[in-house]
């Protein structure tokens, strides 16, 4: 009786192509997975419109979402947020910064802000308001809606105007993290100067 030793080698070379085929297809499948997960729920990458955030973002700046910021806590005042308003004309992406949080009563005179009755310091660079808008009258905010303003404040549509109004919080995409184009962390960019 023969023995074939060449038919007996290549099963465990089968075996072994089929194992890393396995392995290979398992390990696209998870870096594909997490490549949607990552977009879908933790970052998204837009593109600045506008000037109404001047001096803090410029028209066209490529900006890193982080999508992932708020499933844990609330927006924070101050924070330069990215929305998108449900049952508006536009369906394109906003960037403003928040100014009122939910609960509280905001009006603007004479360029001042009033939060509760009382004037907010900004720890930014921002030009004097010369139209208030709606916040000429106190705006009472629901539980669930912020007040939000552009840096550029002579040149933003923002809560001040009907058209865009209080934000809800379901409409709040994340916080506007990085601009790519010339690096740098948004909550990072025209932060006033301390004084010596």
């Amino acid at each position: 009786m023969d023995f074939d030793f060449d038919k007996t080698s290549k099963k465990p070379l089968v075996r072994k192509i089929i194992k890393e085929t396995i392995f290979w297809v398992i390990e696209i499948a998870i870096v594909v997975t997490l490549g949607y997960l990552l977009v879908h729920y933790a970052l998204e990458k837009t593109t600045m419109v506008g000037e109404s955030m001047e001096a803090t973002l410029l028209d066209q700046d490529k900006i890193i979402i982080n999508k992932f910021a708020y499933r844990f806590s609330k927006p924070k005042r101050f924070d330069v947020i990215v929305f998108k308003q449900k049952n508006k004309e536009h369906s394109y992406y906003n960037i403003k910064r928040i100014i009122g949080l939910p609960g509280e009563t905001i009006q603007i005179d004479n360029g001042a802000i009033y939060i509760d009755g009382k004037i907010i310091e900004e720890p930014f660079d921002s030009e004097i308001m010369k139209n208030s808008g709606l916040a000429a009258e106190e705006i009472q905010l629901d539980e669930n809606e912020y007040f939000v303003l552009g840096d550029n404040r002579n040149n933003s549509e923002d809560s001040r105007f009907a058209n865009i109004g209080n934000i809800l919080y379901d409409d709040i995409i994340g916080k506007a993290w990085i601009r790519t184009n010339k690096f740098d962390f948004v909550n990072k960019i025209n932060i006033k100067k301390e004084a010596n």
